[in-house]
């Protein structure tokens, strides 16, 4: 088993005994067995040259990379699977771990990296669910399942620590080759009885000796074995095959046994190359071995655009090709390569071969169609959002017509030289900067600029004021390529619309309010400025009230009060029923010293320039009985009363002490108590209160439905007497008893009602 390495120094320590191995140090090959290596640090390449398996790596085969103890340990570094089938690409990882301790933070595995972007399998919608990574104990395997021709591709393991320089990628790394299984016919005999066909299962992977294969005829399973199948096969005869386990991954049917074994199959039969560039046109052709057991050679092979006088013409002798065209030929495989490439190359190229047979001529039609133009170049935009960790934007340069692989690319931001591979990354995005790209060689054909929104601007239809029930649009505009994705938001709210326009078709009060969009697209996001909504309507059915709610004294106010929602503001005006003219304006309509003439009905209205409206109540002043009244006032009137009686014994009681304290020692207790005598004579006093039948009545207000109303009045002459007299009983001083007679002082009091 052979081995390759390259390598810069030496730091480590590694036997590899009894593995043949060709060494270049200092640009010397050497070939050794058993060769140590001293201090190795920085191998970049090993490489087996093994070939091929379904899913699995051979355990004989690893590459070492690293540096400065930072590394990655590929199992394998070329790795051939089948489409449908599952692979397992697996490494281990090594960091310091001497003197400090270092976390590994973040692992993944990756394909693409630019502008410092390193685009995690995992977040690549081309492999979403088809990617699972096995990792633990410096180990990592990734698994794809479901493998499709387009993962091919070399594929990286990435390996991120906690230190801010503690970032290491294993470059290179696994390459990855996905193939299709083909039929291929090793051998066709022709009799006129019937024809006999040698079939092979091919892949251009080198599979293990021992699966085992399926075979299908026109869809139907017809045999299980190895590779090899022969068979008697007719013209309608459709073969393909599959590996066991594989089914579903089966090779595309052989149709091209028709015509007794002849056949010409083109790689492609559509080509798109670039003026002065080189193109490669390739085929396979067929023939039967024998027929009539005469063997079948292969005399001439060429390529032709056209047909002079019913002959195909050999390009080769187009003098519009010479110097410029090439056959590669052999094993039943011929390709046709023509350099510096004109537009006038632009054809359909046929490739026909004749053999020692008298009819044995074949021309593969339809043939293969080149396009040769200048470049057409377009930015495709590719973003992902699997997860809030790993977002990025993908820019990937494409020409209208598919170019191959070897061209390479040049990226350009804001006019300036970038980067130079077929995609470019974004980090940080920024919706401001614009991305063009041009192939190598042709810069002068730079593709479209592509670019994030620009400032979104919002526009209202009608522009003018906006009536309830009228219909509105709002619109939002942004320039951007790729166009630009619009949301529409009320403040404070979740999405509305993610259309450019938003319509209102009947738009209601409720809809007033701040509005605003987004424009996006996968280079940014912009936001417009809010745009206010201010939907006008007439005033709604007012809404009436009185207060004080309860019983209205007459003579007292009132107030009469109207709200209505109403944009604009509505004006108020109070009406009472049968009058023309207003009675106030104004939300609130005050009545003072109300009266019974003021019963009615009262009616507010509501007005602004979009209409008006008004609501009604019914207002009643009830009168309150007399008796009623008169009893509260006498009350007042006692209660006054007892007031200046109970200040005036508080008078008479402080003189009393006031006396005493100011009386002579020698002075007898008759003088004091005469002396007291003619002070309580001094506080006789008089008292009338007259009501005069002239004072209102009290009156009561209700509100009540409209009605009937009954009044009666009623007048009672009522005279009523109080008296109110002082019994006191005075004590005789010479006795220490009540004196026999009563104290002829009194106070009268008389309440008399004059009618």
């Amino acid at each position: 088993m052979s081995y390759i390495l390259r390598f810069t120094h030496v730091t480590k320590q590694i036997n590899l005994s009894g593995i043949q191995l060709i060494m270049h140090v200092n640009n010397v090959k050497r070939k050794e067995d058993g060769f140590i290596f001293n201090k190795l640090t920085s191998v970049y390449f090993f490489q087996t040259k093994w070939r091929g398996h379904l899913s699995r790596q051979p355990p004989s085969t690893f590459v070492v990379q690293g540096q400065d103890e930072w590394g990655v340990t590929y199992t394998s570094t070329e790795i051939c699977a089948l489409k449908g089938s599952t692979v397992d690409i697996s490494c281990t990882y090594r960091y310091p771990s001497k003197n400090a301790v270092i976390t590994v933070k973040e692992t993944f595995w990756l394909i693409k990296a630019s502008n410092d972007v390193h685009v995690d399998l995992r977040t690549d919608p081309e492999y979403s669910g088809r990617v699972q990574y096995i990792c633990g104990n410096n180990n990592c395997t990734l698994r794809i399942t479901d493998l499709r021709e387009s993962d091919s591709a070399e594929y990286k393991f990435r390996f991120i620590t906690d230190l801010s320089t503690g970032k290491y990628t294993g470059s290179p790394g696994v390459t990855l080759y996905v193939t299709d299984l083909q039929v291929q016919v090793s051998r066709l005999l022709v009799y006129k009885s019937d024809n006999w066909a040698d079939l092979k299962c091919h892949s251009s992977c080198r599979l293990p000796d021992h699966l085992q294969y399926v075979w299908y005829n026109n869809g139907q399973n017809t045999s299980r074995g190895t590779s090899s199948f022969s068979v008697s096969v007719y013209p309608t005869d459709s073969y393909s095959c599959a590996v066991e386990g594989y089914e579903n991954s089966r090779s595309k049917p052989l149709l091209e046994l028709g015509q007794d074994g002849w056949g010409v199959t083109y790689t492609s039969t559509q080509i798109c190359a670039l003026k002065g560039s080189t193109v490669d046109i390739s085929c396979t052709y067929r023939h039967p071995s024998s027929i009539d057991d005469r063997y079948i050679t292969v005399e001439e092979i060429f390529w032709s655009t056209r047909v002079s006088n019913n002959l195909y013409v050999d390009i080769k002798t187009d003098s519009g090709y010479s110097g410029r065209v090439q056959y590669i030929c052999g094993n039943n495989n011929c390709t046709l390569r023509i350099t510096d490439l004109r537009e006038s190359d632009s054809a359909e190229y046929k490739f026909r071969f004749i053999t020692n047979q008298t009819r044995g001529k074949y021309t593969g039609l339809p043939g293969v169609t080149l396009s040769v133009t200048d470049p057409q170049l377009q930015i495709h935009v590719r973003r992902s959002t699997v997860n809030q960790y790993s977002n990025w934007t993908e820019l990937t340069c494409h020409n209208t017509c598919q170019l191959s692989d070897h061209h390479s690319y040049i990226w350009y931001k804001d006019g300036q030289k970038v980067e130079g591979k077929k995609y470019f990354h974004l980090n940080p995005m920024n919706p401001a900067d614009n991305y063009s790209c041009a192939v190598s060689g042709y810069e002068h054909f730079r593709s479209p600029s592509v670019y994030g929104p620009r400032v979104s601007s919002v526009s209202v239809i009608p522009s003018g004021e906006i009536m309830e029930g009228s219909s509105v649009n709002l619109t939002c505009s942004s320039d951007a390529i790729p166009a630009a994705n619009y949301t529409w938001y009320k403040k404070n709210q979740i999405p509305l619309n993610k259309q450019p326009q938003f319509v209102f078709r009947f738009i209601q009060s409720s809809d007033s309010g701040e509005y605003y969009c987004t424009a996006e697209n996968e280079l940014g996001k912009r936001t417009s400025e809010y745009i206010s909504i201010n939907v006008t309507y007439a005033p709604r059915v007012p809404s009436v009230s009185v207060s004080p709610s309860g019983e209205i004294v007459e003579g007292s106010s009132v107030n009469l009060t109207c709200s209505s929602d109403a944009n604009p503001a509505a004006t108020y005006n109070w009406y009472k029923e049968d009058e023309d003219s207003p009675k106030a304006s104004g939300q609130i309509f005050t009545i003072t010293d109300i009266r019974p003439e003021h019963s009615g009905n009262y009616y507010c209205e509501a007005q602004n320039r979009r209409g008006r409206h008004n609501s009604t109540l019914y207002l009643t002043i009830v009168a309150v009985s007399p008796v009623v009244w008169k009893l509260a006032v006498i009350g007042t009137a006692l209660g006054v009363f007892l007031v200046i009686i109970w200040l005036s014994v508080f008078l008479l009681l402080r003189k009393k002490r006031t006396s005493k304290r100011s009386s002579e020692p020698g002075e007898r207790p008759e003088d004091r108590c005469l002396a007291n005598q003619e002070e309580e004579q001094d506080d006789l006093h008089y008292a009338s209160v007259h009501f005069s039948n002239n004072q209102a009545d009290p009156v009561y207000a209700n509100i009540r439905p409209a009605g009937p109303r009954r009044h009666k009045e009623e007048e009672e002459e009522v005279v009523e007497y109080a008296a109110v007299k002082f019994n006191r009983a005075i004590t005789d001083p010479r006795t220490g008893g009540p004196e026999t007679d009563a104290d002829p002082s009194a106070l009268y009091s008389t309440v008399n009602r004059t009618v």
